[in-house]
């Protein structure tokens, strides 16, 4: 047996949950251990898309000039 076979998987094209490998890889998201799991997968890309996001955005204003930095103590 193939590791995740006996999985569910969340099919992003159609929308439906599949246990195995039912539709190609490209298509689906898991592997999840149970048909719920699976089915709110949905709703975790979006969690997880919203945390990478605001990780990135931290990330990026990281070192940005504010008003409490060295630069703004520096030249009182």
């Amino acid at each position: 047996m193939v590791a995740g076979e006996d999985k569910y998987w969340y099919n992003l094209r159609t929308g439906k949950v599949e246990r195995g490998f039912e539709s190609p890889a490209i298509d689906r998201v898991g592997p999840f251990d149970t048909e719920e799991e699976a089915a709110a997968a949905p709703k975790l890309l979006a969690e997880r898309s919203r945390a990478w996001a605001e990780e990135e955005a931290a990330e990026d204003a990281w070192g940005s000039p504010s008003g409490d930095d060295e630069a703004g103590t520096a030249a009182r």
